[in-house]
């Protein structure tokens, strides 16, 4: 009775999950705008280890990401796509007037047949992407961008940006931090929150997961010897009588190791 109990948990669980991810696709569509990633290991040019606890990981292939959305389209979403290398996932677009395919982030409530469009021919709807200027107060953004190259702010799973006021000039946008920024309302935004909101709630189940992930496992100072660390050396479990260091000896009490630069754009 046991057995059968258990039998039927695991199915319905399996049930749970397939229902879940029926409508995401994991092999990419669009194979032309795949290209293979070499992994560093956390290594330079050098072969020093530069960025620690990285190495091995499955191997992935890299989508090509439209992030900027200049140009004037109507685009048709084919499909809602898993990408390993970010967090949201991503729509497949084709738009048949310059018979042109990409990959975009994939807002919440996306489905699959929906039309998106960008510029002077988008509307204020879900996944439309136009400038600030004429996005109205109050609406959830993403992909916002600082300068009009490209879309930088609010891209990870559930990120979300609010519009909170206008000026001649600018726009001043709420990002998920509660920091505010004013961005010039000739950038351009796309409507709605990303996708995959519950990213967050995920839980690894075995050390091997993240294994898959390219994550090695963190080992403390103090276990090292003292050529690899200044925490390491001593007899048994002996704690350094010195202020807390990096791996290249720099106090990590008094400061920050690396020069922080101000964002001219938040107020």
């Amino acid at each position: 009775m046991q057995f059968k109990y258990n039998n039927f948990f695991k199915t319905k669980h399996h049930f749970k999950q397939s229902y879940y991810f029926s409508s995401i696709k994991k092999e990419p569509v669009l194979k032309f705008k795949t290209k293979g990633l070499k992994n560093s290991g956390g290594r330079n040019n050098l072969g020093v280890i530069t960025s620690f606890h990285k190495g091995g990981g499955h191997k992935q292939l890299y989508r090509l990401i439209n992030f900027s959305l200049m140009n004037d389209f109507v685009g048709v979403v084919m499909s809602i796509e898993y990408d390993p290398n970010r967090t949201a996932n991503i729509a497949a677009i084709y738009c048949e007037e310059k018979k042109q395919y990409f990959y975009v982030i994939a807002p919440k409530g996306l489905k699959k047949g929906n039309f998106i469009r960008s510029g002077s021919q988008a509307l204020t709807r879900l996944g439309h992407n136009l400038t600030l200027d004429k996005i109205p107060l109050g609406s959830f953004i993403h992909n916002v961008s600082y300068t009009k190259l490209k879309g930088t702010i609010s891209r990870a799973a559930g990120a979300f940006s609010q519009l909170l006021e206008k000026t001649a000039t600018h726009g001043i946008i709420k990002v998920n931090s509660g920091r505010h920024l004013s961005i010039s309302l000739k950038n351009k935004a796309s409507l709605g929150k990303v996708s995959n909101e519950n990213f967050w709630l995920k839980k690894k189940r075995k050390a091997g997961q993240s294994r898959w992930l390219n994550i090695r496992p963190t080992v403390r100072g103090v276990a090292m010897n003292p050529i690899d660390h200044p925490h390491g050396g001593g007899e048994g479990k002996s704690s350094k009588k010195m202020a807390p260091r990096t791996p290249w000896g720099k106090l990590v009490k008094q400061g920050s190791t690396r020069k922080s630069k101000k964002n001219k754009f938040m107020l």
